[in-house]
């Protein structure tokens, strides 16, 4: 009996040592990122990509990551189902309307960085795409300019 409680109780500890790590892994700040898409079928399709700053946590909502490559319907969808597994990050993101965007998107959580792939379905176009973010914590974000008052 003593030794089931003991294995009981290190599962327990050892769970909340991972469930701490994994909170470490994605620290709120300002992260650089450098973005670029992947197209399937075209070889010219933009290696270089762009490289933008956010403030995480992003919204500060539910802690998935957002769609940053530019004019992609995709950004201003929520997010959901999101699910975090040690230094992994999924979720699902759904736009509104018959044929709408969708994508699925995974990330590897890092000290102080993050790699992740957004995998989309442009909805009634029938395009796919996937967006590649890496990106790398540069410090704290900016507050927010107070009200005049």
């Amino acid at each position: 009996m003593r030794a089931a409680s003991a294995l009981l109780a290190a599962a327990v500890a050892s769970g909340a040592v991972q469930a701490e790590q994994g909170a470490a892994l994605l620290q709120d700040g300002a992260y650089e990122v450098r973005v670029r898409l992947e197209l399937p079928n075209v070889l010219s399709w933009t290696a270089a990509g762009s490289t933008t700053t956010i403030c995480l946590p992003y919204g500060g909502t539910n802690g998935a990551l957002p769609v940053l490559s530019s004019n992609n319907p995709l950004a201003n969808c929520p997010a959901s189902n999101v699910q975090r597994d040690g230094a992994t990050l999924r979720f699902d993101i759904f736009c509104e309307g018959r044929s709408a965007a969708r994508a699925r998107a995974v990330y590897e959580l890092m000290p102080g960085a993050f790699e992740g792939r957004i995998a989309m379905v442009m909805g009634g176009k029938n395009m796919t795409m996937t967006e590649v973010q890496t990106g790398r914590r540069i410090g704290s974000c900016d507050p927010p300019d107070a009200p005049p008052g």
